[in-house]
């Protein structure tokens, strides 16, 4: 049997399913090739992407003799399911693979923005010892608030509360008996408002949908600290990107940590690639080696076991 992988992904997961006797072609740009790929991909019994390939209706239709899509990585905005349910295609994420590296960006965000280290080293290799500018602030006693309270936001509380953060979360999803508010001790809030206007950070991880698109706006960043930072790490578009630069340049936020923005890669020009207290990043919180390896690894053998006639429960269609 065939596999087709259309973007980025690790060598032992490719090896892996050459091992068990699969034929892999690998073309880790083929996701932007839109025309190849719909005239290369009916020959093949799965296809595994990561986010910028366009899984819609047309290429579904194209891929005649695919029986499962794997996903490198949770996110599914880029995958119509729907289209896929309709047609008994089975769309495999990678299942907590990489909740563990983007719980560690979410702290290396938040510290940053206490101990600017780099911008510390770069002024002192220019001679100078300002001990007082450099003099940062604690995260011990400080607010998180996390917006969604799924398995990477259980994650990053577990760290928050070890460097003595308190930790409150918004998600109307949420039971009461949920790990997080049960094994973690995250505070729920009744609204997102509410959650704003208690956090010095707060921290995205909502999936993208037509309910969550801009949720984060002029309309409330206005309950935020004027000292607060935002942090997302989950999808562009969640946070309404020129409201964000209008709020920090006023001063009404301190700052924000982006590692996603509404269009990939930045444009040149940007209004957010201007403003200095806006630190992006090219899309990487969940990429660290051993996250690679991880959902390299979960998605071959995901993919071979619905291919071998078994059932992925990863699988959301």
């Amino acid at each position: 049997m065939k596999v087709l992988v259309t973007e980025l992904m690790w060598d032992d997961g490719i090896e892996e399913l050459k091992y068990n006797g699969y034929s892999v072609d690998y073309d880790m740009e083929l996701g932007r090739k839109r025309s190849e790929l719909l005239e290369l991909v009916p020959a093949y019994d799965a296809l595994i992407v990561r986010n910028e390939t366009k899984v819609d209706a047309e290429l579904l239709d194209a891929a005649k003799n695919t029986r499962v899509i794997g996903r490198l990585g949770v996110g599914l905005d880029n995958i119509d399911l729907e289209a896929a349910k309709a047609r008994n295609m089975p769309v495999i994420p990678a299942v907590h693979a990489n909740a563990t590296s983007v719980a560690e960006y979410v702290m290396a965000s938040m510290l940053d923005a206490y101990r600017p280290l780099a911008e510390a080293d770069a002024d002192v290799r220019k001679g100078n010892w300002d001990r007082k500018f450099f003099t940062g602030y604690e995260l011990n006693g400080k607010t998180l608030g996390l917006v969604g309270m799924g398995e990477i936001a259980h994650r990053v509380a577990k760290r928050a509360n070890a460097f003595g953060m308190d930790v409150i979360g918004y998600d109307p999803f949420v039971k009461p008996f949920d790990h997080i508010l049960t094994e973690t001790g995250v505070h729920p809030v009744g609204t997102l408002d509410e959650l704003l206007t208690n956090s010095d950070f707060v921290s995205i991880h909502v999936p993208m949908t037509k309910a969550t698109r801009h949720m984060i706006n002029k309309d409330n960043f206005k309950y935020m600290k004027h000292h607060a930072y935002v942090i997302n790490s989950a999808r562009g578009g969640i946070i309404h990107e020129q409201d964000l630069v209008e709020a920090v340049q006023s001063g009404e936020i301190a700052g924000a940590y982006l590692d996603v923005l509404e269009t990939e890669p930045v444009q040149k020009g940007s209004p957010l690639s201007k403003v200095e207290s806006i630190q992006l990043s090219p899309h990487i919180a969940g990429l660290t080696d051993e996250s690679q390896s991880r959902t390299a690894m979960l998605i071959a053998k995901e993919v071979m076991k619905v291919l071998e006639g078994g059932k992925s429960l990863c699988s959301v269609v």
